[in-house]
């Protein structure tokens, strides 16, 4: 019978029209090349394979040469007059010797399922217009919109008219720079954005727009803040989400290490030996004094419990303030040094 059409779209030989779209629509997505940039000539194939299936079992007379003679009946290979299953016509020639198989590009199938040719940013969005992924330029006008609409399809279960139904634009990610202390205490900040609109008579216009982010307590490098559709409004998309994304900038005193705060003070060997009162300035403004009657090695380090980063879930809890320590070791020592040092650390 040559290739199993019913096989590649993974449907049984009694599948209705309804379920080889579905079909269709599960495996064309997966396959599609622009889907598959890195094994690529693998999803060539795959989707010409399922493409032509598709074509072949949609089509009422296709299928049904298809069911009594198999892929070669299609190409025109049927069994010669008088054979056994073969049915000629009634001028005494073969039923199907005239049947032609117009083999049609699987871009054309797709295209004509779906209503465009690609919706992983790679081909061409026919008059829907839309500007590459990439190719955006902040929140001006026209910069807003991509074109990866994958999700979009792949969770449908309805007919090829279900392409009709507005796409949402990928969503737009910038990052917003934070200082520890606004991540520490929390604080407002005030975002100016212009984008494009649709007025009610049509007509494309630019609007500026303030837009009001709340940093929590805590939060850390990572966190985002989604502003739903805030992005460029286009005819045939739903605007795309704003995603302002938390970034931590350096600070001159402290380090975070999840909810923990890290400072480094310099010593000098006597302190470190002796004892050590290490002075500090929390990110809210308090000064700590945290006395230190241990011998601090250089791998030493002091807790402070509770005096480290709000933790969001628990805004009353907060995590540990972690000292570390640069000792200075002398570079020399004098003979009396020596000696007196030698009688101290052994008596």
């Amino acid at each position: 019978m040559g290739v199993d059409y019913y096989k590649i779209l993974q449907v049984d030989r009694n599948a209705k029209d309804e379920d080889l779209k579905k079909a269709y629509r599960k495996l064309a997505m997966k396959w599609h090349p622009d889907k598959n940039p890195n094994n690529k000539k693998e999803a060539e194939a795959k989707f010409k394979q399922i493409s032509e299936a598709y074509d072949v079992l949609s089509d009422p007379q296709k299928r049904a040469v298809y069911d009594q003679y198999g892929e070669e009946g299609l190409k025109g290979q049927v069994p010669p007059p008088g054979s056994a299953g073969f049915a000629g016509n009634s001028d005494g020639g073969s039923g199907f010797t005239s049947f032609r198989f117009n083999t049609r590009s699987a871009d054309d199938i797709f295209s004509e399922f779906f209503g465009f040719s690609s919706p992983f940013g790679m081909g061409g969005m026919g008059d829907m217009g839309g500007s590459r992924p990439g190719t955006s330029s902040g929140f001006s006008r026209g910069g807003l919109f991509g074109e990866d609409i994958f999700s979009q399809f792949n969770r449908g279960a309805g007919g090829a008219g279900e392409s009709t139904v507005p796409r949402k634009a990928a969503a737009i990610e910038r990052t917003l720079q934070c200082s520890l202390e606004d991540l520490y205490k929390g604080t407002t900040k005030k975002m100016k954005i212009s984008r494009d609109i649709i007025d009610s008579s049509g007509r494309p216009s630019t609007v500026e727009e303030i837009l009001t982010i709340e940093i929590k307590p805590g939060w850390k490098k990572g966190t985002k803040i989604t502003f739903p559709e805030k992005g460029n409004e286009q005819r045939g998309f739903i605007p795309s989400d704003l995603v302002f994304i938390i970034d931590e900038k350096p600070h001159s005193v402290f380090k975070r290490d999840g909810n923990d705060l890290i400072v480094t003070q310099k010593i000098s060997l006597v302190e470190a030996l002796t004892g050590y009162m290490a002075q500090i300035t929390t990110l809210d403004g308090r000064n700590l004094t945290v006395p230190i009657n241990s011998v601090i090695s250089p791998t030493y380090e002091e807790v402070v419990k509770g005096e480290g980063m709000p933790i969001p879930k628990e805004p009353s809890k907060k995590g540990n303030l972690r000292i570390k320590f640069n000792i200075k070791f002398p570079t020399r020592l004098t003979s009396e040094q020596k000696t007196g040092i030698r009688r101290l650390l052994t008596s």
